[in-house]
């Protein structure tokens, strides 16, 4: 079984020959080929070198372009900052929408005028044509409110959603447009799916029901791009208490990426034995481990994911937000080690 029939096997919730696997490894490839984080994240000859030589080195089983968050977000204009080691972000001195009324600024954008989209086509064009038989690539978008808080600024855009809704749901609604467009010109690249990050649909950030009345039926608009034309969707999302029942209800992912159990379920046990017929399940290792644990509480952790999380199949083993850029690759391995040795949880039981 190779590395896209095991992914698809997963999806579909079909044994596999061992857990599939993933570390969510992105800024961190850079250290593969001795670049800068800037060069990393803006030349797509570094970026595809760096993420090619991740999914073979390692033998990942599926590729997820995970860039930065900044990237839709350029296409507005905003001025970015590129620090040494760490992920391009806006400069919020700057940004695009300084007072509510200003969210009138953000308008329908064609996201051919924006390098960093350009930039992220291509990457996943050349990566397609050079992996894409041995193994599924999935391109990474940001949601449409995230985009948002790139122009704004996510506290004040909290406080707008307080005061002023209507016009931040109007000014997501046009960022959405853009990003309808700029996910049809993703797929046209022959991705295996697109994975949507959903940052606020979690109880730590924004209620439910905000959520779902202010973000739901724009993913749902954009998931509807990818289902369309016959290309599953993913969601990945971090936050704690993240909100699994209303995206699965609005979106129809074939899985999802989490670190912490959803909100209406008190562990991962609950989770499994709630949405593991639902949808396939991606994480959860806290990525904070791979700093502070040690070298057997690492090996505990993997193992006990898949005890917990993989029974049954429809799970692939992965860290539940990005592997720290700047941490050393062996944790990584060892993840991918611990998989490969993994085959009881894929029968059905």
């Amino acid at each position: 079984m190779n590395a896209r029939e095991r992914i698809s096997a997963a999806l579909q919730h079909r044994p596999t020959d061992h857990v599939p696997v993933y570390p969510i490894l992105s800024g961190v490839t850079r250290h593969l080929v001795g670049a800068s984080y800037h060069d990393w994240a803006t030349d797509p000859d570094i970026y595809v070198s760096a993420m090619e030589k991740a999914a073979r080195d390692f033998d990942l089983d599926c590729l997820v372009t995970l860039i930065d968050l900044s990237v839709e977000a350029d296409a507005w204009g905003i001025r970015l900052i590129y620090p040494e080691s760490e992920a391009a972000h806006p400069d919020y001195r700057a940004c695009l929408v300084q007072e509510p009324e200003d969210y009138r600024k953000v308008e329908v954008v064609d996201f051919r005028h924006s390098a960093r989209m350009h930039f992220h086509i291509e990457a996943c064009r050349r990566l397609v044509a050079s992996i894409g038989d041995e193994r599924p690539v999935v391109a990474f978008v940001f949601g449409p409110l995230g985009v948002l808080s790139m122009l704004r600024g996510q506290q004040d855009m909290f406080m707008d959603l307080i005061d002023c809704p209507g016009e931040v749901a109007a000014a997501a609604a046009r960022v959405n447009e853009t990003l309808k467009a700029y996910v049809d010109a993703l797929l046209d690249t022959g991705v295996a799916a697109v994975m949507f990050d959903t940052l606020f649909a979690s109880r730590s950030i924004m209620s439910k029901a905000m959520w779902d009345e202010i973000e739901g039926p724009l993913a749902e608009d954009l998931a509807h791009v990818c289902h369309a034309r016959g290309v599953p969707v993913m969601v990945h999302n971090c936050g704690n208490g993240i909100y699994f029942d209303v995206q699965i209800r609005r979106m129809k992912p074939a899985a999802i990426s989490f670190l912490y159990p959803p909100d209406d379920c008190a562990d991962l046990a609950e989770t499994k034995a709630r949405y593991g017929d639902q949808v396939t399940l991606i994480g959860a290792v806290p990525p904070t481990m791979v700093l502070t644990a040690t070298d057997e509480e690492w090996d505990a952790i993997c193992r006990q994911q898949i005890e917990v999380l993989g029974r049954g199949g429809g799970f692939i083993l992965a860290t539940g937000c990005e592997y720290p850029a700047n941490a050393a690759l062996g944790r990584a391995r060892r993840m991918i080690e611990i998989a490969r040795e993994s085959t009881w949880q894929t029968l059905p039981g």
